[in-house]
């Protein structure tokens, strides 16, 4: 048993912010995911261009830094004023997201595509050069990677008149039990409810309200699909589109600033329709549908990647992939009565009042939940 001040439980952006802060304070804590990665719900696609050279195999280093969003893809400096700083301290570099140009219209099967008078976001969205990836890897290179544990299910949460016994699980199922002082729920509020067991229980109006909480991006699916350039803008096109047919409802230009083409799109099929279709098969619905809006030369690109979330364990529920995927209320972070006042606060991103969900919303949440311990 291992005696520790404080317990984060998820490795994502909002428990690596919350170590980072900690670290600075000099209190002592430890980090454990479930996954055998860290970034929760930041995942990248990382592409290289390999060819062949005098009968080897190489990869071009020019190309191999290419990485494309499979989650969060933007954030807004202009009002996200806390991640921006943090974007600049951690020196990453930033970009504008690509909007000039026209954007493409489906309104029905029988109809062709239009082409329509594109727009701008006001504030304008900025993308990060490697991805939203780059600041889970930037936070990480400053952290203890001794306090972090990767494949490390929390199970149990057991709260005793002297701290909170944490018990949790790795992959061959050896349990190692923590005492903490204080534990920060790292992890969507529906996830700790669902899934991690608390002796005694859990206030029953909070534990309904962390139930009923929507877990952002736990019912969508993204597809990116890679070509050598992005050629749609040589004739105009932002890259941007909407349609009514699917299988993509929303598609964006996401390609890299140094050039790689790119388009990803969010899904509009249900979870369950999803599920029931080869990933093969919806890829090649997705090129189709890319060939419709922006001509033969989307036929083919050079890679392809779909990230569904709701079939993601770590991130949804059977509740999610029924869901809206609207960006829910933030609960109430903490226990306000009861044996669990005082010792456990929830410091994921959907705890976030000001940007519930958003990349904001777990350096807003983290940073609130430290400094009220």
């Amino acid at each position: 048993m291992q005696d520790i001040p404080v317990v984060i439980v998820g490795g994502g952006l909002s428990g690596l912010y919350a170590a980072f802060l900690l670290e600075q304070k000099g209190i002592a804590y430890r980090l454990l995911e479930a996954r055998d990665t860290l970034g929760g719900r930041i995942a990248v696609a990382k592409y290289s261009d390999v060819h062949t050279t005098n009968n080897s195999t190489a990869i071009d280093q020019a190309e191999s830094s290419a990485a494309f969003d499979l989650g969060p893809s933007w954030f807004w400096p202009d009002y996200q004023t806390q991640l921006s700083t943090l974007v600049e301290s951690l020196n990453l570099s930033r970009f504008t997201q690509f909007e000039a140009g026209d954007m493409m219209v489906e309104r029905a099967a029988n109809q062709p595509p239009v082409r329509m008078q594109g727009y701008k976001s006001a504030p304008p969205s900025v993308r990060l050069v490697g991805g939203m990836a780059a600041l889970i890897d930037a936070l990480y290179a400053r952290l203890d990677a001794s306090c972090i544990m990767t494949s490390q299910t929390v199970r149990q949460l057991n709260k005793t008149s002297q701290y909170i016994e944490v018990q949790s699980e790795d992959t061959s199922g050896h349990v190692t039990t923590f005492r903490a002082q204080h534990v920060l729920l790292a992890l969507p509020p529906r996830l700790v409810e669902g899934r991690i067991v608390f002796q005694p229980v859990l206030p029953q109006d909070l534990s309904e309200q962390w139930r009923e909480t929507a877990t952002w991006m736990a019912p969508h699916a993204k597809y990116v699909a890679v070509y050598e350039s992005p050629f749609w803008r040589n004739t105009g096109l932002s890259g941007a589109a909407r349609s009514a047919i699917g299988p993509l409802t929303e598609i964006h230009d996401a390609s890299t600033l140094e050039g790689d083409g790119a388009l990803f799109g969010f899904f509009g099929v249900p979870a369950q329709v999803r599920q029931s279709v080869s990933e093969m098969a919806l890829k090649a619905h997705c090129r189709a549908q890319m060939v419709r809006l922006f001509g033969v030369q989307a036929d083919k690109p050079k890679a392809e990647y779909i990230k569904d979330w709701s079939q993601d364990v770590f991130t949804a529920t059977a509740a999610d992939a029924s869901g809206a995927g609207q960006h829910a209320v933030a609960p109430p972070s903490k226990p306000k009565t009861g044996e669990w006042q005082d010792c456990l606060t929830g410091c994921g991103s959907e705890w976030s009042e000001a940007f519930p969900g958003y990349v904001a919303g777990a350096i807003d949440a983290a940073s609130k939940a430290v400094q009220s311990l």
